[in-house]
């Protein structure tokens, strides 16, 4: 039985992500704000309440829950979108919170990860936006720019374990409903994009993403990688 870490399983891909990995026999360890009651009674299920943006107290939080185990793989999943609108209008203390969950938030993992755990490898879920650049993406785009560096970075750093940032395609996740429902296409047209191009359901994307995992080693670590691009 394999063993995997996931955080942000409330909803989304990262749901999907452990309802899926525990169909096929994995045993799931997560983290999020609150342990979703489809997955509270599943045996092989491992839960821990932390709510990430809170960077100073995810160490006390989560050393108990990590120590001393192995995980064929984790999965930086927990992240936000912010607010699509200019750059220009975006306030520090905006672009802050989205950098604080998105990135600094998984420096922490990945520090605590390699220190008290035996992880072969580390999976960033990163996005397109990370190298597009799209008008009104600034918060997000800068977020998953700086996670592609760091997970690169760690790559030199921590040899023994292998780091990707994987771009996971367009899913349909709250995330996406909020792009798709609330965003001006006019002002912003990536979001026309996005809406008239091919979007999975979490089911459909998870079931990729696990099969894409073990692939990932084959390539660099601390490499880049779009799953709607990769042989």
């Amino acid at each position: 039985m394999g063993r995997i870490f996931i955080t942000g399983v409330g909803s989304g891909i990262g749901l999907a992500l452990a309802q899926e990995a525990l169909e096929t026999g994995m045993e799931v360890h997560a983290v999020g704000r609150e342990a979703p009651e489809i997955l509270r009674q599943q045996a092989s299920f491992f839960f821990a309440g932390c709510d990430l943006s809170k960077t100073n107290s995810i160490a006390e939080i989560l050393i108990p829950f990590l120590q001393d185990k192995s995980f064929d793989t984790a999965i930086l999943n927990a992240g936000m979108l912010g607010e699509i609108k200019l750059l220009s209008q975006s306030s520090l203390e905006e672009l802050k919170a989205v950098m604080e969950l998105n990135l600094w938030a998984n420096k922490v993992l990945i520090d605590l990860l390699a220190a008290h755990t035996y992880t072969t490898q580390i999976v960033g879920i990163s996005s397109g936006a990370a190298v597009n650049g799209s008008k009104g993406w600034g918060a997000y785009s800068l977020s998953k720019a700086a996670l592609n560096m760091l997970l690169k970075v760690y790559a030199k750093e921590l040899p023994h374990i292998h780091f990707t940032a994987l771009a996971p395609g367009v899913i349909r996740t709250p995330m996406v409903e909020k792009i798709l429902t609330q965003v001006d296409e006019i002002e912003f047209p990536s979001a026309a994009r996005l809406k008239n191009g091919p979007i999975r359901t979490p089911k459909e994307a998870a079931k990729l993403l696990l099969e894409t995992f073990p692939k990932l080693l084959d390539y660099e670590s601390g490499s880049f990688l779009d799953v709607r691009t990769m042989d």
